[in-house]
């Protein structure tokens, strides 16, 4: 559960509770794709049990389950069939199809191979802290993460959300770590680097398991290449890797960690790890990043009317 994580900050007007997020919820379930529908978005019950609440709460902890599957059909597949209806039209017709045709072809292929498609399914988990008013998703992908938001923003009633933002910028935070190669307080800096040219030649260096202390990386830094990802560990307990956008990545719980946790497992046991730790971890990294940008917060939350239908 969360191995990596996209952080928003909730909106203080978004007064609602746990009841209110089940019912929220219960409109878009998870439902398998049809045999000619690409893709299927929806909530399924956190903890695996049919029928389940979509909504479940540990320890005040909100934690949800957003669930896709997609069937593609292989451009490679599809423009071959679509090359060979058209061809046969040439043959019988004596003319080649039009732009709008081969649409039309394209379209009537795909419908045709769709059911042979395999599906392919994916799942996020969603962790709420309402007493912080945050919304953490485990994804590395921002477009995954937009389809989460949206479909929150569309069912739940004055909900609005804004990634988080802070004072200072992860990347001139991470440049003023490894340029005075010490790192901030209850966090140490790991063995893995991405450094990153600004000017035209994009040009990137990466360390992967290799100190970063020395020389040669304060130069990087001094000559123009900027951090985009770093991997730390707070207090002995978590590391991840933190990008330029403000993402964790790779997230791991330390074995200091799962001593505490002993043997016990579970659903309940695995939220209460995770949400503990990482409600710890987030204060403390806003925190070394200056504290939270506020200049611009409230015209940065998407609400409904945001959302386009």
């Amino acid at each position: 559960m969360f191995k990596n994580l996209i952080i928003y900050r909730i909106a203080s007007n978004a007064a609602f509770g746990l009841s209110a997020l089940e019912e929220a919820l219960q409109k878009t379930p998870f439902t398998p794709c049809g045999a000619t529908q690409e893709k299927s978005v929806g909530w399924v019950p956190p903890r695996g049990e049919e029928h389940g609440l979509l909504a479940e709460s540990v320890g005040g902890q909100w934690v949800l389950r957003f669930f896709a599957e997609s069937r593609a059909v292989p451009a490679s597949v599809l423009n071959r069939k679509v090359a060979e209806k058209a061809e046969a039209i040439e043959k019988e017709f004596g003319r080649k199809p039009g732009k709008k045709e081969k649409q039309e072809l394209k379209d009537e292929v795909k419908l045709d191979l769709l059911p042979l498609a395999f599906p392919k399914q994916s799942a996020i988990w969603v962790w709420i802290d309402p007493r912080a008013s945050l919304l953490v998703l485990d994804t590395g992908s921002q477009a995954r993460a937009d389809e989460v938001v949206t479909l929150l923003v569309e069912g739940l009633q004055g909900f609005g959300v804004a990634l988080l933002d802070t004072q200072t910028s992860p990347q001139a935070a991470m440049a003023h770590w490894l340029l005075t190669q010490e790192p901030p307080a209850g966090f140490s800096i790991d063995r893995e680097c991405e450094l990153k040219a600004a000017d035209e030649s994009k040009a990137v260096v990466r360390y992967g398991r290799h100190p970063l202390d020395i020389a040669e990386v304060k130069e990087h830094v001094e000559h123009g290449k900027l951090p985009t990802k770093l991997a730390m560990t707070w207090d002995d307990r978590v590391s991840f890797v933190l990008t330029d956008g403000l993402q964790l990545k790779k997230l791991a719980f330390l074995d200091s960690v799962l001593d505490e946790a002993g043997d016990e497992g579970g659903f309940d046991t695995d939220v209460a790890i995770a949400t503990g730790e990482l409600g710890r971890l987030i204060p403390d990294l806003i925190e070394i990043l200056g504290g939270e940008g506020r200049a611009e917060l409230e015209s940065s939350f998407i609400t409904p009317g945001d959302v386009p239908y």
